[in-house]
């Protein structure tokens, strides 16, 4: 298990229209790019104020996006190869806005919760599945995005910063805790958008849920 690349973007105008109620010239820093050399990782604050985890990676909209829950976003390449042969395009590392192209790694498997260590210092916690949004939607360009990507269940990890370091392409990826739950990235995924009847489940998680998240658990269990 290791990293492909580490993917870096700044803030730029995507003038990609195409998809209902986009506002053109929306700026956004979705457009990463694998970075050379080390990037230094840090937890970036709390929502709202922090943005990216990473050093020289930049969000636009604080009130959706980064934070300590959303510090780090990863992605496995063996999901973008998957996405490559269904969509018959090219989708080089970086192409859904991930911070990290993984490769030998379980991302959407990873518990809430677990521990990565990614070469020799950085500690990362896997907090929550990536939601996928209109901006997201407008860069990739693709008819009913949204619905699809959410069809698949398969939306990769944000992670939190536990301990700080740097990192670079090839820095091996491992495993360093894992608790004993059942809630998934995937799971926590679908007990948001299409399988709300999961929602008590995933009190199992415990503090590792990102925040929020347990509130509408619990006010979901209660309406039952």
């Amino acid at each position: 298990m290791h990293l492909l690349s580490v993917n870096v973007g700044r803030a730029a105008t995507a003038d990609l229209p195409g998809v209902p109620g986009f506002e053109a010239g929306l700026a956004t820093g979705i457009d990463k790019r694998p970075a050379e050399g080390p990037v230094a990782v840090a937890a970036p604050g709390p929502k709202g104020i922090g943005g990216s985890g990473l050093a020289g990676d930049e969000i636009v909209t604080l009130r959706h996006h980064g934070g300590d829950d959303q510090a780090v976003y990863a992605f496995a390449r063996e999901d973008l190869d998957r996405w490559e042969q269904e969509l018959g395009r090219p989708l080089p590392n970086g192409s859904f806005g991930e911070n990290l192209t993984t490769s030998g790694v379980d991302v959407n498997g990873a518990l809430i919760g677990e521990r990565w260590r990614v070469g020799a210092d950085l500690v990362l916690e896997v907090s929550a599945p990536r939601i996928p949004c209109r901006t997201f939607a407008t860069w990739l360009g693709e008819a009913g995005w949204i619905k699809r990507f959410t069809q698949e269940a398969a939306p990769g990890a944000y992670l939190r910063v536990i301990e700080p370091g740097e990192i670079r392409a090839g820095d091996p990826v491992t495993v360093v805790h894992r608790p004993g739950h059942e809630v998934t990235v995937s799971f926590l995924f679908r007990a948001g958008t299409v399988e709300r009847a999961l929602l008590p489940r995933v009190l199992a998680a415990g503090e590792a849920l990102p925040a929020g998240t347990r509130e509408k658990a619990l006010a979901y269990q209660a309406s039952l």
